[in-house]
């Protein structure tokens, strides 16, 4: 058996993990009020006289209201002077106060009434009439459609390169946030590799991990779990009905938390009781490959070429260099933060430029069709001086966690 898998209980494991949330600094107004002037910068590069953000991890990033997107149009225009205007249904008004964090104008809408005009009014009372304006793009079709409709004198482009432009480098606070919120999972993913045992369920794992999450101050739990084991652990994201451990067999556990809105995501792969030759070669190779990615990240390097390293050390060990199995099928990592998946992405023919800042996944998983899959995932933000793991890799198949 592999140093630290099995040999404990879920009460046990539970009683050990403590709060550690209580030092954590929010975000705080000033940053909110920056981010909204790195973005007129942009958004006047860009010759934008106006960006809608919708309500979403957009809307709370920029002005830190909390507020989940429906099918009613709750958003903020921003405009190039920095200023903001609230559009919110009137009978959220009163609610709507409550959550907003950045000072701006909120201005109504019944529910017969159409927001999009009010959109076009609030522009034409900013002297803003036949301009270009970007629409958030996390914006439902329907918000789409009814703006781009309502409002047919303004050239409408996507917003993203205003907002991925601003959140894809983070602040020294929002990666400390990060960091704790890994640090968090890694304390949860270490407890779940004690509580293993033959016979014990995925949903088992997942609740125990969900708990987990609770007892470290994380009052929703986990953000999400998935527990696979043996030949499911060939499938990235899981199957509709996993089955129980078995002895000898390979473990995938891939799950995350919010803390301040943003989020953690760290995968381990090892085996419960002795691995197979097959298993220690492509775990070794999976550890390689990962190693390979980090090295490319340097400052300046393109997200693509960090793919491209990754998939040149499989091709050297025999495995497919494309998307084919056995081999790596999807991309080498995606960036984090308020969102689980956000740019930039570690991925073939991506030109983004890694900068300082910058916060990435390296998960170059390996799946071997009909036998399992292995991933190593981790993350890492860029210095000035490259590439920093929020957590350390995995040690190697007997000692995973490298006690």
């Amino acid at each position: 058996m592999a140093i630290g898998i099995g040999g404990s209980n879920a009460a046990i494991e539970l009683e050990k993990i403590e709060n550690m949330t209580l030092d954590v600094k929010p975000i705080q107004a000033e940053e909110y009020l920056n981010r909204i002037k790195k973005a007129v910068v942009i958004m006047k590069e860009v010759k934008v006289k106006a960006t809608y953000v919708n309500a979403g991890t957009n809307l709370y990033y920029f002005t830190g209201t909390k507020w989940n997107p429906s099918e009613r149009m709750v958003g903020a225009l921003l405009y190039d002077d920095g200023t903001l205007d609230y559009i919110v249904p009137k009978f959220e008004e009163g609610t709507f106060k409550k959550y907003m964090e950045i000072n701006g104008k909120i201005n109504c809408w019944e529910e017969h009434e159409s927001p999009y005009a009010l959109m076009g009014e609030l522009l034409k009372s900013k002297n803003i009439v036949d301009e270009t304006i970007a629409l958030d793009e996390s914006s439902p079709y329907f918000l789409v459609d009814g703006v781009t409709k309502t409002n047919q004198s303004y050239t409408v482009i996507n917003a993203l390169p205003i907002t991925s432009g601003c959140r894809m480098q983070k602040s020294a606070n929002e990666i400390a946030i990060i960091q704790r919120a890994k640090d968090i999972t890694m304390v949860v993913q270490r407890a779940a590799a004690k509580i293993l045992r033959p016979g014990i369920s995925a949903n088992e794992v997942t609740s125990f991990i969900n708990a987990a999450h609770i007892k470290a101050g994380i009052p929703s739990g986990s953000y999400f779990c998935i527990v696979l084991f043996a030949d499911d652990t060939q499938y990235p994201h899981g199957v509709s009905v996993p089955q129980d451990l078995k002895d000898n067999g390979a473990v995938i556990i891939d799950t995350g938390c919010r803390l301040e809105g943003y989020l953690s995501d760290i995968t381990r792969s090892y085996a419960y009781g002795t691995a197979s030759e097959e298993y220690k070669i492509i775990w070794n190779l999976e550890k390689a490959t990962q190693h390979a990615a980090f090295v490319a990240a340097q400052i300046g390097a393109t997200c693509g070429s960090v793919d491209d390293a990754a998939r040149k050390t499989l091709a050297e060990a025999g495995l497919s260099s494309d998307y084919s199995l056995p081999g790596l099928p999807h991309r080498v990592g995606h960036g984090t933060g308020l969102d689980i998946h956000e740019y930039p992405y570690l991925v073939r023919g991506s030109e983004i430029k890694l900068e300082e800042g910058m916060v990435v996944s390296n998960e170059p998983m390996i799946c071997i069709p009909g036998k399992f899959g292995i991933r190593h995932e981790d993350h890492f933000y860029m210095t000035a001086n490259g590439p920093k793991w929020f957590t350390e890799p995995m040690n190697s198949v007997d000692n995973p966690f490298g006690y």
